[in-house]
């Protein structure tokens, strides 16, 4: 295994020189500032935690560190500007390996028009990687979650669930699949390994949206943080949710007949596939909540870009999330990912 310099050099071989002042070998990278306003990010993502290496190649580890950066910067509309990376490398883990990482994350950095200007490398018992993500928004633009305001209406883009059940597949030891289900198996899984960063829609929504954020821990539980810094209520309608194909056709979606009577506190149950939608994390698709009088318009423009979305409620005054089924009963909220409570894997 190669030294700490030979090792920098080895990762940054596989990234474009970034059109900075300054980017990768000094103290600090020399950036030039916005005209308009920059939006900032971090997250982390640490083996046992996100991922396992069992189960995720170096490639997936290098692209999911980055993408759930760059989901941050689209759900506040701002156009990726440039990023630093701090690795922490066990010492089983590879040149080969470590170039891997690279290759995951350099081309969704090319993908997306982001480059690397700097970072840290360091030895550590877990691989953990640390990516600091910039963007640029005009002044006054950003998607704020404290924004939403009571009428407006929420979408939802691409299809929920999938990543979810992706890594129940991946744990469970159910990666491959069987004929003929197997390609199904293979998208969910995909999706857990690779998320896609909806940069595109974010850039858009900015024209339309009042407030956004992206679902990384669970629909429900993403929307009551928006709900809770806009001060308003939300409600949504279950059936409306764009459940993604493969956990429609793998998960069992048909939950027990509501007893004559039920009431709030006697909730039915949640199906599974409505309940991996709802609280299953990590599809990193974006919540939007666009004032009534933009709707057609915003709906006219995601078609015309090939960008799904799918109206699933509207915020209202009050407090709290409400989800009703197909008859306006109510319906169990679910909690979603937290940190301190359980790791993903």
């Amino acid at each position: 295994m190669s030294g700490e310099f030979t090792r920098i050099a080895r990762f940054l071989a596989h990234f474009d020189a970034p059109r900075a002042p300054a980017g990768p070998g000094d103290d600090c990278a020399v950036i030039a500032p916005p005209r308009g306003e920059l939006c900032v990010t971090t997250d982390s993502v640490v083996e046992g935690v996100h991922f396992t290496r069992a189960h995720f190649r170096p490639e997936d580890i290098g692209h999911k560190a980055l993408a759930v950066n760059v989901s941050d910067l689209a759900a506040m509309g701002a156009s990726p500007a440039w990023f630093v990376c701090a690795l922490s490398l066990p010492g089983d883990f590879t040149d080969r390996a470590l170039s891997g990482l690279a290759r995951g994350m350099s081309a969704l950095a090319r993908e997306v028009g982001i480059p690397l200007v700097g970072g840290n490398m360091t030895s550590a018992r877990e691989l953990s990687l640390t990516l600091t993500a910039a963007g640029h928004v005009p002044r006054g633009a950003a998607l704020l979650r404290s924004d939403g305001r009571p009428g407006d209406v929420l979408y939802v883009s691409g299809t929920l669930g999938e990543a979810a059940l992706g890594l129940r597949l991946l744990t469970r030891g159910r990666a491959s699949g069987e004929p003929p289900r197997r390609h199904l198996v293979r998208a969910a899984v995909e999706r857990q390994r690779r998320p896609r960063p909806q940069v595109a829609l974010g850039l858009l929504a900015r024209r339309f949206a009042r407030a956004a954020l992206d679902i990384s821990d669970g629909f429900a539980q993403d929307l009551s943080h928006l709900c809770q810094a806009s001060r308003v209520g939300a409600r949504v309608r279950v059936e409306s949710l764009p459940i993604g194909h493969t956990v429609r056709m793998l998960v069992p979606t048909a939950g027990r007949r509501a007893r004559r009577g039920t009431t709030a506190a006697t909730l039915r149950p949640l199906d599974e596939a409505t309940r991996l939608a709802l609280a299953g994390g990590e599809d990193y698709e974006l919540l939007l909540a666009v004032p009534p009088a933009r709707c057609r318009r915003f709906e006219a423009a995601c078609l015309r870009a090939g960008l799904p979305v799918t109206r699933v409620g509207e915020l209202v005054a009050g407090t709290g999330l409400t989800l009703l089924d197909a008859s306006g009963r109510p319906l169990p909220v679910p909690r979603g990912f937290d940190h301190f409570a359980r790791p993903r894997i």
